[in-house]
């Protein structure tokens, strides 16, 4: 007796454009390749529609009504690792650089051809995985981070951070477990410009930890390697 293959669940795609056009055009493209697909018209509206749905894939028009997608972009980038495609009318190589170094992983320049769109797609989605995306949320029954939607809880009580402290909270447990060199945490919190200021670091991460209830010497969450960097401890529920 043979069994049915089981049903692979299709590959979900989040457009972020406010050009109806554009918007109908590929999601009917998209569906039509077998793709399921979620569509937003503001960049606040599809990084909430990313955090509570999720994604395997974000296609970014990078004019938003609400928000620069360079912005939406770094934001995004904080607490997932989906690839993206941007859409862009820039093809300066400084504008094409800019867009990689915020996080995109390729970009196709209007107007494009949705062939191309599609190969890259396809492209990008053999790479990643289907399905491979992480969890926004983390919750160990104790604390609780929402990075989607910016929100912290301890014991169930909401924790007021500030937006560097959010900032490194989610760069932390965005990856958890990987050590984080100290450079790489003040280029993305402070910016290039701001590599050699540890000690702005050393100050931050006292005000989380305590926030977290958090004790440095007996760390439940953020581990200092000495001299090196920070990494997050995942606790098991």
């Amino acid at each position: 007796m043979t069994h049915p293959a089981e049903r692979v669940p299709a590959a979900r795609i989040l457009l972020i454009d406010d050009e109806p056009q554009i918007l109908k055009f590929v999601d009917i493209s998209l569906r039509s390749q077998g793709y399921a697909t979620l569509l937003a018209r503001t960049g606040q509206e599809g990084l909430t529609l990313l955090a509570s749905k999720g994604a395997d894939l974000v296609v970014l028009d990078l004019g938003l009504p609400d928000k620069d997608g360079i912005e939406v972009l770094k934001e995004l980038r904080q607490w997932s690792r989906v690839p993206v495609i941007v859409l862009t009318v820039r093809s300066d190589e400084g504008g094409k650089v800019a867009l990689l170094d915020a996080g995109a992983n390729d970009y196709v320049t209007k107007p494009f051809g949705v062939e191309e769109l599609m190969a890259r797609i396809r492209a990008f989605l053999r790479t990643a995985g289907v399905g491979e995306q992480e969890s926004p949320v983390y919750d160990d029954g104790t604390l609780r981070i929402d990075l989607g939607r910016r929100e912290v809880f301890l014991d169930g009580q909401s924790v007021t951070l500030s937006r560097k402290e959010f900032s490194l909270l989610s760069l932390l447990a965005g990856q958890p477990g990987r050590l984080i060199t100290q450079s790489q945490i003040l280029r993305q919190v402070w910016g290039p410009t701001h590599e050699e200021d540890t000690h702005y670091l050393r100050i931050l991460v006292g005000k989380l930890r305590h926030k977290l209830g958090d004790n440095a010497l007996a760390p439940c969450y953020i581990v200092t390697e000495p001299g090196v960097g920070l990494r997050f401890i995942a606790k098991e529920r």
